[in-house]
């Protein structure tokens, strides 16, 4: 089991390590300062993108054994004048999302406005994916809750680094087999209730909250969407709506088991307007079945006037898949060590909380 967590929240970052007393605090960095996206890459390097508002968006490495460097931030070009209709901006907001490309050095990123940026050197330089960037239906991607669109995940094949799937919200699921060079919109059977029902299928209007898919069966992907859950058995091709998901099936995130298609856990919450836990319960909805029953995993969660929200990113298994964790925009965090069947809470009290990830290291 991985034995280090790195919790990203609004004012800081926080290493956490597992002792035989429990989880503790080894490390703190960036206090202060908003934490929007973290890594720990295969090689032990961990990266921060902190969202200086005002001040913009800033991207740090810590080297295993080093101390931390500021890197290059991912940049777009400045917008032509053939692009003056195009809505979105043409300058960086957020680095949403950091994952590793499956090869030594290559890292991606995902931006607010919707861009796709890929490092080969560790992040030491970025290259905009054009090919997403300037096709014509990015222009018709929604705002992600606010006013500009965003790519929060990027899944990489760990059997095929140059096969991507990314969740754009609101733009729905795009599928590139040759690391990024022509892409696909891939959508069918998911649906949007908040559109007018004949355009409820309409693929780019597919709000794509968070996508996890299965490390030893990566065919298999799970999706909690803006209003439901969906399940892929062939790589995002094709989806079927999850209806048996409790206690709701509004949420921002899902993790796959890494090693087990059929198991995934999510943190369910009062759909959209409210934004808080049914009934003022923490609870983690757990599958063991590929989303035909659910477990509403309790044990060790506040059960009562608890009004934790649980973001995008805020929730992380292990390569035990033993090992879980998630954080919310109360503070709270909770690790499991057992698949979720029971659950704890480090002494600590943290600013609200934008992301967790285990350190493989």
């Amino acid at each position: 089991m991985a034995d280090r967590l790195h919790v990203g929240t609004r004012k800081g970052l926080f290493e956490l390590v597992r002792t035989r007393k429990g989880w503790d605090v080894a490390e703190t960095r960036f206090l202060g300062d908003p934490i929007s996206a973290v890594l720990v890459d295969a090689d032990g390097a961990a990266y921060a993108a902190l969202d200086l508002g005002h001040f913009g968006a800033k991207l740090w490495r810590r080297d295993k054994g080093g101390d931390w460097a500021e890197l290059p931030a991912p940049s777009f070009p400045e917008k032509p004048a053939e692009a003056k209709d195009d809505p979105h901006p043409w300058s960086l907001v957020k680095i949403w999302g950091l994952e590793p490309g499956g090869v030594p050095g290559r890292l991606w990123a995902g931006t607010i406005p919707g861009g796709l940026f890929r490092s080969d050197d560790r992040g030491a330089s970025w290259t905009l994916i054009e090919s997403l960037w300037r096709s014509p239906e990015r222009a018709k991607w929604g705002g992600a809750g606010g006013d500009q669109p965003g790519i929060s995940v990027v899944l990489v094949d760990p059997k095929n680094p140059a096969d991507l799937r990314l969740g754009v919200s609101t733009g729905g699921v795009w599928a590139s087999g040759d690391t990024g060079r022509t892409w696909s919109l891939i959508n069918q059977g998911m649906y949007a209730e908040y559109m007018p029902p004949e355009l409820a299928g309409d693929p780019i209007s597919q709000d794509v909250h968070c996508l996890s898919r299965c490390a030893a069966q990566p065919n298999v992907i799970w999706c909690q969407h803006h209003n439901g859950v969906f399940r892929s058995e062939d790589a995002g091709a094709t989806w079927s709506e999850v209806k048996a998901i409790r206690p709701a099936k509004f949420g921002f995130v899902v993790a796959a088991h890494p090693n087990d298609p059929q198991t995934a856990w999510f943190v369910p919450a009062t759909k959209d307007e409210k934004r808080y836990p049914v009934d003022g319960k923490v609870v983690v909805a757990r599958t063991r079945d590929g989303g035909k029953s659910f477990d509403v995993l309790t044990k060790g969660l506040p059960q009562k006037h608890a009004y934790d929200l649980t973001l995008r990113h805020a929730l992380s298994v292990d390569a035990s898949g033993e090992r879980l964790a998630f954080g919310t925009t109360s503070g709270g965090l909770w690790i499991s060590e057992d698949g979720g069947d029971t659950w704890m809470a480090p002494e600590m009290r943290l600013p609200p909380v934008a992301v967790v990830r285990f350190a493989e290291y």
